[in-house]
This record gives structure tokens, sequence and C-alpha cells, in this order.
């Protein structure tokens, strides 16, 4: 992934792309993989880092959704379903398989959620990941220790599929590029092209450069999350907002709050949600919330009610009681919920089905969805500009295309396996130095940020702290700490100055403040 070389291609090629996709997050990132492993020649332009959004916030879950299961989703659950045992076939570096425990405090749960979770492992046929199985007070104590033990009658255990989602995002981005593709991310849509009112391409900005450029294309596809309604409005002025943006919060704890290396599963918080805590690299993630949200911001911010509500939630299911000091990050994300802005319905209710439009010009949007069904988002997406730009007919294959780094016995013990089958060549920048960390907290090298600026088209420190390696989200002060050092190994690196380090250090030091407690 070299942006300088893509950026020169733009500037020295007269091509007409069979597909322009905008946005850089899950949808985005799915739709452009499925078009160019279609043989399609395929663009992805994204206005700021790749999952510098909503795909870089999620619980780390790849799952069907139990929740959605209760709600009576069924269509979206087996969908869900088939697409996290794709997902984990795909990339068995990425995603593996996480066993959670939902404990039970009086006699009826065990039977009730049991019997829900028959019904779950059944919709996930072969593609499943273990069968759920009832479980004694002892069975649940050994496989959560510090659960609430007052009242504690038992518990079920159940499977689903666990990931890191900016690292799955990178991995695609670095699939499409594999494919002949390309991905230029810090690149902004300015406007919608048209000849005789349908689309035809779009202008955009290079925002580290501040040149325009004028890219042609068959078909455009608007797959913005959360600022889909931006982009319709370049198209329509007057098109209706079609999105309902969702804000989700998380906490980050250390370890100690989790004993063991399952995850917890809170069948009902006091807003009828699910929450879980979930050990994540040797952390614990709490989350989530759903509140409406009318300012769709590029950093989201999480507010103190939505974290009192997690902690407040958690404490009732945990020994150790965790508190605001506790907090080691806290990050927001926002949903794009497929809804009108004027529908009376509760976010928390609002389907997670995706919806592919196309206005009256041509331009085709993704609306809505999840990580775990971006995929099928991709395939969807293609299958329509397939008829709106007139491109020969191709099936998908995406089903069974393995994605980059794919390695199908990486060694989860290592802190490198995120990179799966690229692990030797990061080594090999610095063989004695590979695995020599720059944190006691975390594990971050330089040779991963090296590899980072080099192979991965991190541009700026938050790049490389929030999304290639996930210190932000692990520890927002000890990453504070070590934020000069990564910052010269960097402009060491790309051959900057000591101007750049000071600007770099004082824009992640504004990002920092919203991760901090």
């Amino acid at each position: 992934m070299d942006r300088n070389k893509n950026i020169d291609f733009l500037n020295s090629s007269k091509l007409i792309w069979d597909v322009v996709v905008i946005g850089g997050g899950a949808s985005g990132l799915g739709t452009a993989l499925d078009s160019v492993n279609r043989g399609y020649k395929t663009l992805l332009i994204e206005k700021h880092d790749f999952s510098k959004g909503t795909s870089s916030r999620s619980t780390k879950l790849v799952h069907g959704g139990v929740r959605y299961l209760q709600n009576g989703d069924i269509s979206l659950v087996i969908e869900a379903l088939r697409e996290r045992g794709i997902m984990r076939k795909n990339a068995p570096h990425l995603v593996k398989d996480l066993i959670f425990v939902i404990p039970s405090y009086d006699w009826w749960s065990s039977p009730f959620y049991g019997l829900g979770l028959k019904v779950y492992d059944m919709m996930a046929g072969n593609l499943g990941l273990g069968p759920s199985k009832t479980l004694n007070k002892e069975e649940t104590l050994e496989l959560i220790p510090n659960v609430n033990q007052k009242d504690l009658r038992g518990g079920i255990i159940y499977h689903d599929g666990q990931f890191d989602d900016s690292r799955m995002a990178i991995s695609l981005a670095q699939s499409i590029e594999d494919h002949s593709g390309k991905v230029i991310n810090y690149m902004a849509v300015t406007n919608i092209l048209k000849e005789n009112d349908i689309v035809e391409g779009v202008e955009v900005l290079d925002t580290l450069s501040g040149i325009k450029y004028l890219i042609r294309s068959k078909v455009v596809i608007n797959a913005t999350g959360v600022f889909s309604d931006e982009i319709s409005k370049m198209d329509q002025p007057n098109s209706k907002n079609k999105i309902r943006p969702s804000q989700g919060v998380h906490v980050v704890l250390e370890k100690k709050f989790l004993k063991g290396k399952h995850a917890i599963m809170i069948p009902q918080t006091s807003d009828g949600r699910v929450l879980f805590a979930v050990p994540w690299n040797n952390y614990v993630i709490l989350g989530t919330t759903d509140i409406p949200v009318t300012n769709t911001l590029d950093e989201p911010i999480a507010k103190r009610e939505e974290i009192d509500f997690i902690l407040k939630n958690a404490s009732n299911y945990m020994s150790k009681k965790p508190e605001l000091k506790d907090i080691k990050s806290v990050f927001a994300g926002l949903r794009p919920l497929a809804a009108e802005t004027n529908d009376s319905t509760e976010t928390k209710e609002v389907s997670r089905h995706h919806k592919v439009t196309v206005s009256t010009s041509g331009l085709i949007s993704i609306l809505g969805g999840k990580w775990t069904t971006y995929r099928k988002i991709g395939e969807d997406a293609i299958n329509t500009a397939i008829h709106v730009g007139g491109l020969e007919e191709k099936k998908s294959n995406t089903q069974n295309l393995p994605i980059h780094g794919y390695d199908n016995n990486v060694d989860w013990n290592d802190d490198m396996h995120v990179y799966g089958s690229d692990i030797d060549k990061i080594i090999a920048i610095d063989p004695k130095n590979a695995y020599k960390s720059l944190s006691k907290k975390f594990f971050v090298t330089k040779n991963q940020i090296i590899w980072a600026v080099k192979n991965e088209m991190a541009i700026t420190l938050e790049d490389v702290l929030a999304r290639r390696i996930r210190c932000l989200f692990l520890d927002a002060k000890e990453t504070e700490k070590i934020s000069p050092i990564v910052a010269k190994i960097m402009a060491e690196n790309i051959k900057k100055d000591k101007e750049w380090i000071k600007l770099q250090i004082t824009k992640f030091e504004k990002t920092l403040k919203n991760y901090k407690i």
C-alpha cells in the first residue's frame, strides 16, 4: 500500500473506473474488495483514515446477534451467523472463537436462554463455532471466577467470534491492492460529477496536499456510514435523511476485572439491551450503549451518563466493582442505522439490516449494516452496481476469498498474530528487537511502526497508535507517554523534521482527550 504511487497513478491515468467507492470503513472496504475480485477497475477513497470512524470502535465481536434473536429479527441472525463462519474461514489470523458465559440468578434464566441459544446454534448450521451448554454454579465460577456470586445459580455458555476491527480493515485494504485495486486515504469528496443528470464520477480533494482531482467512473458507491446523507445531498440537495445515528460507548479496564479467558454476556441491562465484558489484548472491554444522536462528529465523545450506565450495570455482575478511576480508555462510535430520522422507534429497536439504494441520478448508497455482514453488504452493493453501470455480469466469489495475511496455523499467543503471513517480514526489519515493546502495558514495537508507515499507508501519529496498533483503545495515558517516541520513529522513516513531530503530537493530544477519564 503506497499512497504516493496511487496518487501518481491518478495523475498519469485518464482511466474511467468501473467502480469508485467513497468510504474506507467496513462496508466500503467490503464493497471495493468484492468489486476488484470480480475484475472491475476499482478505486476506494477515504476522507480520513481507513476505519477512522465506526469501524474501529466496535465491541470487537463477530456475531450473529443474540439480542436480534430475542427481538425476532430471524433473517438478520441467520445471515450474520453465516457471515461469521465465512469471516473466520477467510481470516483465521484475525477472527477466533470466543466462549461467552451468561450467568443466571433465578431458576428460569438458564432454561429460557438455553433454549434460545440452541436455536442460535441450529441457525449457524455447519458454520457454527461450538454448541451452547447449561452450567451449574461451580462450572460457571470456574469459567468466570470473579462474577458476582450472590444468588448465583449457574449459567449458560455459547460461542461467538472475536476480532480486531481496524486490523481487519487494514487487511481488507491490503487485499484490495493485492487484487490490483487502488485505495487512498485522506481524500475527501467535494462534489458529485454528472452528465445529463447522471452520476459519472467525483471531485475529490487531497487533504494533505490541497490538490483537487476529477475522477470519472461508471458507478459511484456511497459507503460513508453515518455521513452518507451528506454525500446523498451532494447528489440531490433535497433528498431526505435516511440515517439515524446511534452512539455506542465502550470503556476499557485492566484484565484483573475479568479473570479467565472467557467473556460475560449480561442479558438484561436497565435499558433492555445486553452488555458485554470481553477480554481483548490483555484488557477488558465493557459495552455498549445505544443513544440517539443528532451531531455526527468525526471524533464522537462519550457522555458521562453513558460511562456511568456501563459501570453500574457491569458492577451488578462483577465481584470486583469497576469505578471511574479504573478506566484505562473510553471510546465512542456512531452506528449508521438505516431508518428515517422522523421514525419514532427507539434506536435499540431499529434493525441492523443493511439497505442498498439507488438515486434517480444513479448514486448507489449503502445504509446500515454491521461489521459481521461486511462481505454480504459488498456483494449486494456490487450486484446493484452491475445493473446501474452496465458492467459485465460476473458472480461474487468473496465467500471463498482469503483475506491478506491469511494464516491457518497462526499462534494466538503471538503478540503479532494479527499480521498473519506478514509476521516474518516485520521481524526481518530488525530481528534482534522484533519483540521488544516500547511499553510494559501493551505490545508496540519499532518494527510495527516502521511497517505501518511503509506498508500500511499510516500517515499520522493517530493512524499508528489508534488503528495500526491499538494502543489508544487500550490505555490512553500510557499511549500519551509513548507518543513522542513513536512520532520520532515515524519521522526517521518517512524523512520528516522536528516540526512535523511537534505538530503530530499536538494534533494527537487533542484526540487523546476524548479517550481519557
